[in-house]
């Protein structure tokens, strides 16, 4: 008797407090500010440097670049920048490392899939991905520290 009167106590506590439920797909969820979501790629900033695929844990970058045909220019113009969702963690590792920003992680994390082959995303599809840049990288952009 004395465990049914606790247990009613607590279910009529908790039917007064505040309910949690979020309505996912009209809402967005409130992210923190350090949520690392999947990365933005601006392939005029890289200078394929490879960083990013050598410090990548699973392997999951594939970065590849050629010299410049003009002689008169230094540096290397980017062919593919691909990365493997299926088994990127995003770990923030390869934004970390990228000297010159060209990577960096967004708030962006809804990419269910059906098939396997829509995981792989290319350079194209991580330009456009652009929306929901983390605050901290938008402050960068505009030269503020």
């Amino acid at each position: 008797m004395k465990g049914l009167i606790k247990g009613m106590g607590v279910t009529l506590k908790t039917m007064t407090q505040k309910k949690v439920t979020h309505h996912y797909p009209d809402e967005p969820l409130p992210l923190p500010d350090r949520f690392r979501g999947i990365q933005h790629f601006d392939p005029e900033k890289c200078i394929v440097c490879n960083q990013c695929a050598r410090v990548c844990p699973t392997d999951c970058l594939t970065l590849t670049g050629r010299k410049h045909p003009d002689p008169s220019k230094r540096g290397k113009i980017i062919d593919t920048y691909d990365i493997n969702f299926e088994i990127c963690i995003l770990c923030d590792l390869c934004t970390e490392v990228c000297p010159t920003e060209a990577i960096v992680m967004t708030n962006h994390f809804e990419m269910a899939a059906y098939s396997r082959d829509d995981l792989f995303k290319n350079m194209e599809w991580l330009h456009d991905n652009n929306r929901h840049i983390r605050k901290e990288n938008n402050l960068n952009a505009k030269g503020v520290k």
